[in-house]
Protein backbone atom coordinates (compact mmCIF):
# COMPACT_ATOMS: atom_id res chain seq x y z
CA UNK A 1 0.00 0.00 0.00
CA UNK A 2 1.07 3.35 -0.74
CA UNK A 3 3.15 5.04 1.93
CA UNK A 4 2.76 2.23 4.13
CA UNK A 5 6.39 2.59 5.91
CA UNK A 6 5.67 6.47 6.28
CA UNK A 7 2.45 6.20 7.90
CA UNK A 8 3.46 3.66 10.29
CA UNK A 9 6.19 5.49 11.28
CA UNK A 10 4.53 8.50 11.95
CA UNK A 11 1.47 6.94 13.49
CA UNK A 12 3.80 5.30 15.83
CA UNK A 13 5.21 9.09 16.69
CA UNK A 14 2.03 10.58 17.02
CA UNK A 15 0.49 8.00 19.50
CA UNK A 16 3.76 8.27 21.70
CA UNK A 17 2.67 12.05 21.37
CA UNK A 18 -0.98 11.78 22.67
CA UNK A 19 0.28 9.40 25.24
CA UNK A 20 2.51 12.44 27.21
CA UNK A 21 -0.60 14.20 27.89
CA UNK A 22 1.07 18.11 28.31
CA UNK A 23 3.38 18.45 25.80
CA UNK A 24 6.91 21.01 26.35
CA UNK A 25 9.18 22.02 23.45
CA UNK A 26 11.36 19.18 24.16
CA UNK A 27 8.67 16.44 23.36
CA UNK A 28 7.87 18.31 19.80
CA UNK A 29 12.18 18.37 18.99
CA UNK A 30 11.57 14.34 20.23
CA UNK A 31 8.59 13.88 17.99
CA UNK A 32 9.88 16.07 14.73
CA UNK A 33 13.05 13.91 14.72
CA UNK A 34 10.94 11.46 14.46
CA UNK A 35 9.08 12.58 11.41
CA UNK A 36 12.17 13.66 9.73
CA UNK A 37 13.83 9.83 9.99
CA UNK A 38 10.32 8.46 8.48
CA UNK A 39 10.19 11.35 5.33
CA UNK A 40 14.00 10.39 4.88
CA UNK A 41 13.20 6.52 4.95
CA UNK A 42 10.10 7.41 2.54
CA UNK A 43 12.90 8.73 0.09
CA UNK A 44 11.97 12.49 0.06
CA UNK A 45 13.82 14.97 -1.03
CA UNK A 46 16.49 15.76 2.01
CA UNK A 47 15.51 19.48 1.11
CA UNK A 48 11.99 19.43 1.28
CA UNK A 49 12.18 17.61 4.44
CA UNK A 50 14.61 20.30 6.37
CA UNK A 51 12.24 23.09 5.58
CA UNK A 52 8.86 20.70 5.88
CA UNK A 53 10.14 20.15 9.38
CA UNK A 54 11.21 23.39 10.30
CA UNK A 55 8.24 24.29 9.45
CA UNK A 56 5.84 22.23 11.03
CA UNK A 57 8.24 23.18 14.20
CA UNK A 58 8.04 26.45 14.36
CA UNK A 59 4.07 26.08 14.20
CA UNK A 60 4.24 23.59 17.07
CA UNK A 61 6.08 25.22 19.39
CA UNK A 62 3.72 28.55 19.79
CA UNK A 63 2.05 29.19 23.68
CA UNK A 64 -1.16 28.44 22.24
CA UNK A 65 -0.46 25.12 20.91
CA UNK A 66 1.77 24.07 23.73
CA UNK A 67 -0.85 25.38 26.90
CA UNK A 68 -3.94 24.14 24.56
CA UNK A 69 -5.91 21.25 26.84
CA UNK A 70 -5.20 18.91 23.39
CA UNK A 71 -1.50 20.09 22.09
CA UNK A 72 -0.79 16.29 20.91
CA UNK A 73 -3.65 16.67 18.41
CA UNK A 74 -2.83 20.42 17.23
CA UNK A 75 0.54 18.99 16.60
CA UNK A 76 -1.28 16.48 14.11
CA UNK A 77 -3.05 19.23 12.31
CA UNK A 78 -0.23 21.04 11.72
CA UNK A 79 1.67 18.28 10.18
CA UNK A 80 -1.35 17.07 8.45
CA UNK A 81 -1.57 20.43 7.17
CA UNK A 82 1.82 21.13 6.48
CA UNK A 83 1.56 17.44 4.29
CA UNK A 84 -1.26 18.70 2.74
CA UNK A 85 0.59 21.47 1.64
CA UNK A 86 3.75 19.71 0.42
CA UNK A 87 1.66 17.89 -2.46
CA UNK A 88 -0.06 20.76 -3.49
CA UNK A 89 -2.77 21.69 -1.25
CA UNK A 90 -5.65 21.16 -3.17
CA UNK A 91 -6.71 19.34 -6.36
CA UNK A 92 -5.22 20.63 -9.60
CA UNK A 93 -7.77 19.67 -12.68
CA UNK A 94 -7.22 20.11 -16.65
CA UNK A 95 -6.69 23.04 -17.95
CA UNK A 96 -9.85 23.08 -20.03
CA UNK A 97 -10.10 25.35 -23.40
CA UNK A 98 -12.97 27.99 -23.52
CA UNK A 99 -13.32 26.92 -26.97
CA UNK A 100 -12.99 23.09 -27.77
CA UNK A 101 -11.24 21.22 -28.53
CA UNK A 102 -8.63 20.86 -25.11
CA UNK A 103 -5.76 19.11 -26.77
CA UNK A 104 -3.58 17.50 -23.82
CA UNK A 105 -0.08 16.79 -24.66
CA UNK A 106 1.38 13.46 -22.78
CA UNK A 107 5.58 13.52 -22.22
CA UNK A 108 7.59 10.98 -20.24
CA UNK A 109 10.81 8.47 -20.81
CA UNK A 110 9.91 4.83 -22.05
CA UNK A 111 8.42 2.68 -19.09
CA UNK A 112 6.71 5.04 -16.92
CA UNK A 113 3.30 3.86 -18.80
CA UNK A 114 2.21 6.73 -21.05
CA UNK A 115 0.58 5.15 -23.41
CA UNK A 116 -1.72 3.57 -21.31
CA UNK A 117 -2.25 6.41 -19.01
CA UNK A 118 -3.14 8.13 -22.06
CA UNK A 119 -6.04 5.46 -22.47
CA UNK A 120 -6.70 5.77 -18.91
CA UNK A 121 -7.40 9.51 -18.74
CA UNK A 122 -9.75 9.51 -22.22
CA UNK A 123 -11.55 6.84 -20.06
CA UNK A 124 -11.56 9.19 -17.06
CA UNK A 125 -12.58 12.60 -18.72
CA UNK A 126 -15.18 10.34 -20.84
CA UNK A 127 -17.23 9.65 -17.85
CA UNK A 128 -17.31 13.22 -17.08
CA UNK A 129 -19.00 14.24 -19.92
CA UNK A 130 -16.15 14.87 -22.28
CA UNK A 131 -15.57 13.38 -25.93
CA UNK A 132 -12.05 12.60 -26.21
CA UNK A 133 -9.54 11.43 -29.23
CA UNK A 134 -6.88 9.58 -28.61
CA UNK A 135 -3.99 10.40 -30.75
CA UNK A 136 -1.05 8.08 -32.11
CA UNK A 137 2.06 10.15 -32.05
CA UNK A 138 4.62 8.03 -31.11
CA UNK A 139 5.81 7.08 -34.17
CA UNK A 140 9.53 5.52 -32.66
CA UNK A 141 8.58 2.98 -30.23
CA UNK A 142 7.48 -0.81 -31.93
CA UNK A 143 4.32 -1.42 -31.35
CA UNK A 144 3.06 1.75 -29.63
CA UNK A 145 0.76 2.79 -32.43
CA UNK A 146 -1.06 -0.77 -32.52
CA UNK A 147 -1.19 -0.54 -28.20
CA UNK A 148 -3.05 2.93 -28.44
CA UNK A 149 -5.46 1.38 -30.99
CA UNK A 150 -6.32 -1.78 -28.94
CA UNK A 151 -6.55 0.15 -25.59
CA UNK A 152 -9.07 2.47 -27.72
CA UNK A 153 -10.74 -0.36 -28.99
CA UNK A 154 -11.24 -1.52 -25.31
CA UNK A 155 -12.78 1.73 -24.25
CA UNK A 156 -14.88 2.26 -27.21
CA UNK A 157 -12.12 5.89 -27.63
CA UNK A 158 -11.66 6.50 -31.59
CA UNK A 159 -7.89 6.78 -32.27
CA UNK A 160 -6.58 9.17 -34.34
CA UNK A 161 -3.48 7.57 -36.37
CA UNK A 162 -1.15 7.77 -39.72
CA UNK A 163 1.36 5.40 -39.09
CA UNK A 164 5.10 5.96 -38.29
CA UNK A 165 5.96 7.51 -41.52
CA UNK A 166 5.01 11.03 -40.84
CA UNK A 167 6.19 13.08 -38.13
CA UNK A 168 5.00 13.98 -35.17
CA UNK A 169 3.94 17.62 -35.76
CA UNK A 170 2.19 16.25 -39.13
CA UNK A 171 0.19 14.28 -37.06
CA UNK A 172 -1.14 16.14 -33.89
CA UNK A 173 -1.66 18.85 -36.48
CA UNK A 174 -4.29 16.70 -38.67
CA UNK A 175 -5.30 15.50 -35.46
CA UNK A 176 -6.61 18.65 -34.15
CA UNK A 177 -8.56 19.07 -37.69
CA UNK A 178 -9.93 15.80 -37.37
CA UNK A 179 -10.64 16.15 -34.04
CA UNK A 180 -12.70 19.29 -35.00
CA UNK A 181 -14.89 17.79 -37.69
CA UNK A 182 -15.68 15.11 -35.45
CA UNK A 183 -16.87 17.51 -32.76
CA UNK A 184 -14.23 15.68 -30.14
CA UNK A 185 -13.79 18.20 -27.48
CA UNK A 186 -10.35 16.62 -25.93
CA UNK A 187 -7.44 15.69 -27.84
CA UNK A 188 -5.21 13.64 -25.71
CA UNK A 189 -1.38 13.02 -28.05
CA UNK A 190 0.65 10.11 -26.95
CA UNK A 191 4.13 11.31 -27.89
CA UNK A 192 7.65 9.55 -27.92
CA UNK A 193 9.71 8.99 -25.24
CA UNK A 194 12.89 7.82 -25.02
CA UNK A 195 15.30 5.58 -22.02
CA UNK A 196 16.68 8.62 -20.66
CA UNK A 197 16.20 12.04 -21.66
CA UNK A 198 17.67 13.74 -24.36
CA UNK A 199 18.27 16.68 -26.67
CA UNK A 200 16.71 14.80 -29.98
CA UNK A 201 13.98 13.79 -28.02
CA UNK A 202 13.33 17.42 -25.55
CA UNK A 203 13.89 19.39 -29.27
CA UNK A 204 10.97 17.53 -30.59
CA UNK A 205 8.38 18.28 -27.71
CA UNK A 206 9.47 21.65 -28.11
CA UNK A 207 8.34 21.32 -31.83
CA UNK A 208 5.23 19.66 -30.90
CA UNK A 209 4.68 22.12 -28.43
CA UNK A 210 4.96 25.34 -30.74
CA UNK A 211 3.03 23.52 -33.64
CA UNK A 212 -0.29 22.38 -31.42
CA UNK A 213 -0.04 24.74 -28.62
CA UNK A 214 -1.36 22.65 -26.10
CA UNK A 215 -3.50 23.77 -23.05
CA UNK A 216 -2.24 20.78 -20.60
CA UNK A 217 1.32 19.09 -20.75
CA UNK A 218 1.25 16.07 -18.42
CA UNK A 219 4.14 14.73 -17.80
CA UNK A 220 3.83 10.97 -16.74
CA UNK A 221 6.31 9.44 -14.55
CA UNK A 222 6.87 5.93 -12.34
CA UNK A 223 6.16 6.76 -8.68
CA UNK A 224 8.54 4.17 -7.77
CA UNK A 225 12.04 5.51 -9.04
CA UNK A 226 11.50 7.83 -6.11
CA UNK A 227 14.00 10.75 -6.27
CA UNK A 228 14.81 9.71 -10.25
CA UNK A 229 10.81 10.54 -10.79
CA UNK A 230 11.01 13.93 -9.16
CA UNK A 231 14.82 14.88 -10.99
CA UNK A 232 12.55 14.11 -14.42
CA UNK A 233 9.99 16.06 -13.35
CA UNK A 234 12.44 18.90 -12.94
CA UNK A 235 14.58 18.66 -16.42
CA UNK A 236 10.78 18.20 -18.20
CA UNK A 237 9.65 21.47 -16.68
CA UNK A 238 12.77 23.62 -17.75
CA UNK A 239 12.47 22.66 -21.24
CA UNK A 240 8.61 22.20 -21.74
CA UNK A 241 7.04 24.17 -18.75
CA UNK A 242 4.64 21.32 -17.27
CA UNK A 243 1.12 22.17 -16.42
CA UNK A 244 1.13 18.80 -13.99
CA UNK A 245 2.17 15.26 -13.45
CA UNK A 246 0.68 12.33 -13.50
CA UNK A 247 2.18 9.66 -10.74
CA UNK A 248 2.07 6.05 -12.00
CA UNK A 249 2.14 2.59 -10.01
CA UNK A 250 1.22 4.52 -6.92
CA UNK A 251 -0.15 1.31 -5.58
CA UNK A 252 3.07 -0.33 -6.09
CA UNK A 253 5.21 2.52 -4.24
CA UNK A 254 5.03 1.96 -0.43
CA UNK A 255 8.00 4.68 0.17
CA UNK A 256 5.69 7.93 -1.81
CA UNK A 257 8.62 10.19 -1.92
CA UNK A 258 8.14 11.34 -5.30
CA UNK A 259 4.78 12.43 -4.14
CA UNK A 260 6.01 14.41 -1.43
CA UNK A 261 8.79 15.60 -3.27
CA UNK A 262 7.87 17.02 -7.31
CA UNK A 263 5.43 20.21 -6.19
CA UNK A 264 7.80 21.68 -3.49
CA UNK A 265 10.96 20.81 -6.17
CA UNK A 266 9.71 22.06 -9.43
CA UNK A 267 6.11 23.46 -9.04
CA UNK A 268 3.97 21.26 -10.77
CA UNK A 269 1.25 20.06 -9.77
CA UNK A 270 0.48 16.15 -9.22
CA UNK A 271 -2.87 16.19 -10.94
CA UNK A 272 -4.20 12.47 -11.84
CA UNK A 273 -2.47 9.03 -9.64
CA UNK A 274 -2.21 5.32 -11.52
CA UNK A 275 -3.22 2.97 -8.91
CA UNK A 276 -3.44 -0.44 -10.83
CA UNK A 277 -3.31 -1.70 -14.01
CA UNK A 278 -7.02 -1.69 -14.91
CA UNK A 279 -8.16 0.92 -17.29
CA UNK A 280 -10.13 2.79 -14.98
CA UNK A 281 -7.49 2.99 -12.45
CA UNK A 282 -6.71 6.77 -12.32
CA UNK A 283 -7.68 9.07 -10.13
CA UNK A 284 -7.57 12.83 -9.08
CA UNK A 285 -4.96 13.14 -6.97
CA UNK A 286 -6.57 15.33 -4.18
CA UNK A 287 -3.53 16.30 -1.35
CA UNK A 288 -5.39 16.75 1.96
CA UNK A 289 -6.94 13.62 1.24
CA UNK A 290 -3.54 11.58 1.09
CA UNK A 291 -2.46 13.46 4.10
CA UNK A 292 -5.78 11.91 5.78
CA UNK A 293 -4.56 8.39 4.63
CA UNK A 294 -0.66 8.88 5.26
CA UNK A 295 -1.88 9.15 9.41
CA UNK A 296 -4.66 7.24 9.79
CA UNK A 297 -7.45 9.82 9.33
CA UNK A 298 -9.41 8.01 6.28
CA UNK A 299 -10.46 9.16 3.34
CA UNK A 300 -14.46 8.80 3.25
CA UNK A 301 -14.63 11.40 0.20
CA UNK A 302 -13.04 9.33 -1.96
CA UNK A 303 -14.80 6.26 -1.24
CA UNK A 304 -17.75 7.58 -1.40
CA UNK A 305 -16.92 8.79 -4.74
CA UNK A 306 -16.17 5.37 -5.78
CA UNK A 307 -19.26 3.94 -4.09
CA UNK A 308 -21.44 6.23 -5.87
CA UNK A 309 -19.37 5.44 -9.62
CA UNK A 310 -19.99 1.45 -8.87
CA UNK A 311 -23.24 0.91 -6.90
CA UNK A 312 -26.48 0.59 -8.57
CA UNK A 313 -29.33 2.96 -6.09
CA UNK A 314 -31.93 -0.01 -6.57
CA UNK A 315 -29.40 -2.90 -5.73
CA UNK A 316 -28.72 -0.65 -2.60
CA UNK A 317 -32.22 -0.04 -1.62
CA UNK A 318 -33.35 -3.70 -1.79
CA UNK A 319 -30.34 -5.04 0.02
CA UNK A 320 -30.84 -2.56 2.38
CA UNK A 321 -34.46 -4.07 3.13
CA UNK A 322 -33.13 -7.46 2.94
CA UNK A 323 -30.78 -6.88 5.65
CA UNK A 324 -33.80 -5.01 8.00
CA UNK A 325 -35.96 -7.53 7.61
CA UNK A 326 -32.84 -10.37 8.09
CA UNK A 327 -33.61 -11.67 4.86
CA UNK A 328 -29.55 -11.81 4.24
CA UNK A 329 -28.35 -14.69 1.98
CA UNK A 330 -25.17 -15.95 1.24
CA UNK A 331 -26.35 -15.00 -2.61
CA UNK A 332 -26.71 -10.97 -1.10
CA UNK A 333 -23.42 -11.72 0.30
CA UNK A 334 -21.49 -13.10 -2.66
CA UNK A 335 -23.01 -10.26 -4.92
CA UNK A 336 -21.92 -7.89 -1.98
CA UNK A 337 -18.36 -9.38 -1.88
CA UNK A 338 -18.72 -9.11 -5.99
CA UNK A 339 -19.76 -4.82 -6.04
CA UNK A 340 -16.75 -4.44 -3.35
CA UNK A 341 -13.54 -6.01 -5.74
CA UNK A 342 -14.87 -3.16 -8.14
CA UNK A 343 -14.03 -0.20 -6.09
CA UNK A 344 -10.29 -1.52 -6.18
CA UNK A 345 -8.14 -3.82 -3.41
CA UNK A 346 -9.34 -4.89 -0.22
CA UNK A 347 -6.49 -3.24 1.84
CA UNK A 348 -6.98 0.39 0.06
CA UNK A 349 -10.64 0.27 0.70
CA UNK A 350 -10.18 -0.48 4.48
CA UNK A 351 -8.02 2.46 4.65
CA UNK A 352 -10.09 4.27 3.37
CA UNK A 353 -12.40 3.98 6.41
CA UNK A 354 -11.34 6.66 9.26
CA UNK A 355 -10.31 4.78 11.81
CA UNK A 356 -9.44 1.54 10.23
CA UNK A 357 -7.05 3.73 8.32
CA UNK A 358 -4.33 3.69 11.10
CA UNK A 359 -1.97 0.88 10.15
CA UNK A 360 -1.81 -0.37 13.43
CA UNK A 361 -5.36 -1.28 13.53
CA UNK A 362 -4.75 -2.54 9.63
CA UNK A 363 -2.62 -5.40 10.87
CA UNK A 364 -4.81 -5.64 13.74
CA UNK A 365 -7.44 -6.98 11.14
CA UNK A 366 -5.41 -9.61 10.03
CA UNK A 367 -4.10 -10.43 6.18
CA UNK A 368 -6.80 -9.46 3.76
CA UNK A 369 -5.61 -10.99 0.91
CA UNK A 370 -7.78 -10.09 -2.47
CA UNK A 371 -7.10 -13.87 -3.52
CA UNK A 372 -9.10 -14.99 -0.33
CA UNK A 373 -12.16 -13.33 -2.12
CA UNK A 374 -12.15 -15.81 -5.01
CA UNK A 375 -12.01 -18.26 -2.50
CA UNK A 376 -14.66 -17.29 -1.18
CA UNK A 377 -16.41 -16.61 -4.30
CA UNK A 378 -15.96 -20.10 -5.15
CA UNK A 379 -17.22 -21.69 -2.08
CA UNK A 380 -20.36 -19.74 -2.21
CA UNK A 381 -20.87 -20.61 -6.31
CA UNK A 382 -20.00 -24.40 -5.23
CA UNK A 383 -23.22 -24.50 -3.21
CA UNK A 384 -26.67 -25.01 -4.19
CA UNK A 385 -29.68 -22.20 -4.14
CA UNK A 386 -31.28 -24.39 -1.76
CA UNK A 387 -28.12 -24.32 0.44
CA UNK A 388 -27.14 -20.66 -0.14
CA UNK A 389 -30.88 -19.62 1.29
CA UNK A 390 -30.29 -21.48 4.12
CA UNK A 391 -26.88 -21.34 5.03
CA UNK A 392 -27.68 -22.96 9.02
CA UNK A 393 -29.17 -26.48 6.93
CA UNK A 394 -25.45 -26.82 5.83
CA UNK A 395 -24.23 -30.13 7.27
CA UNK A 396 -21.19 -32.15 7.63
CA UNK A 397 -21.37 -34.10 4.49
CA UNK A 398 -22.80 -30.94 2.14
CA UNK A 399 -19.38 -28.94 3.55
CA UNK A 400 -17.49 -31.50 2.31
CA UNK A 401 -18.78 -31.81 -0.72
CA UNK A 402 -18.69 -27.96 -1.37
CA UNK A 403 -15.17 -28.17 -0.08
CA UNK A 404 -14.06 -30.69 -2.91
CA UNK A 405 -16.37 -28.67 -5.66
CA UNK A 406 -14.46 -25.53 -5.11
CA UNK A 407 -11.16 -26.71 -4.28
CA UNK A 408 -10.83 -25.36 -1.02
CA UNK A 409 -11.21 -27.32 2.44
CA UNK A 410 -13.40 -28.10 5.07
CA UNK A 411 -11.75 -25.48 7.00
CA UNK A 412 -12.45 -22.64 4.66
CA UNK A 413 -16.11 -23.48 4.20
CA UNK A 414 -16.60 -23.44 7.87
CA UNK A 415 -14.08 -19.89 7.72
CA UNK A 416 -16.60 -18.09 5.20
CA UNK A 417 -20.07 -19.46 7.15
CA UNK A 418 -18.74 -17.79 10.02
CA UNK A 419 -17.77 -14.61 8.34
CA UNK A 420 -21.33 -14.78 6.35
CA UNK A 421 -23.14 -14.69 9.94
CA UNK A 422 -20.88 -12.15 11.51
CA UNK A 423 -21.60 -10.01 8.59
CA UNK A 424 -25.44 -10.78 8.91
CA UNK A 425 -25.19 -9.89 12.42
CA UNK A 426 -23.17 -6.66 11.94
CA UNK A 427 -25.33 -5.48 8.82
CA UNK A 428 -28.36 -6.02 11.37
CA UNK A 429 -26.95 -3.97 13.96
CA UNK A 430 -25.86 -1.25 12.27
CA UNK A 431 -29.08 -1.28 10.43
CA UNK A 432 -30.84 -1.09 13.61
CA UNK A 433 -28.35 1.74 14.64
CA UNK A 434 -29.93 3.92 12.08
CA UNK A 435 -33.55 2.75 12.98
CA UNK A 436 -32.41 4.75 16.42
CA UNK A 437 -31.35 1.29 18.29
CA UNK A 438 -28.46 0.42 20.65
CA UNK A 439 -25.25 -0.09 19.90
CA UNK A 440 -24.69 -3.85 19.46
CA UNK A 441 -20.93 -5.56 19.93
CA UNK A 442 -17.77 -4.56 18.16
CA UNK A 443 -16.79 -5.32 14.26
CA UNK A 444 -15.80 -8.38 13.26
CA UNK A 445 -12.22 -8.56 12.35
CA UNK A 446 -12.60 -10.30 9.34
CA UNK A 447 -15.39 -8.44 7.79
CA UNK A 448 -16.29 -8.32 3.91
CA UNK A 449 -16.85 -4.58 3.42
CA UNK A 450 -19.72 -4.12 0.99
CA UNK A 451 -22.14 -1.34 -0.74
CA UNK A 452 -24.77 -1.99 2.39
CA UNK A 453 -22.25 -0.87 4.81
CA UNK A 454 -23.44 1.98 6.30
CA UNK A 455 -19.82 3.29 6.76
CA UNK A 456 -20.00 3.45 3.07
Amino acid sequence: MVFEGLAEKLQETFRKLKSKGRLTEADVDEAMKEVRRALLAADVNFQVVKSFVARVKERAVGQDVLSSLTPAQQVIKIVRDELAGLMGGTQSKLNLAPKPPTIVMMVGLHGAGKTTTAAKLANLMRKQGRRPMLVAGDVYRPAAIKQLQVLGEQLGIPVFSMGDRHTPVDIARAAVEHAVKQGRDLVIIDTAGRLEINEEMMAELETLKAAVRPHEILLVVDAMTGQVAVNIAETFNKRLGLDGVVLTKLDGDTRGGAALSIKAVTGCPIKFVGVGEKLDALEPFHPDRMADRILGMGDVLTLIEKAQANFDAEQVARLNKKIRSADFTLDDFLEQLQEVKKLGPIQQIISMIPGLGNMKKLKELGDIDDRELVYVEAIIKSMTPWERAHPHEINGSRRRRIARGSGTTVQKVNSVLKQFEQTRKMMRQLAEMGKGGKKGGKLPKNLFLGKDNPLF
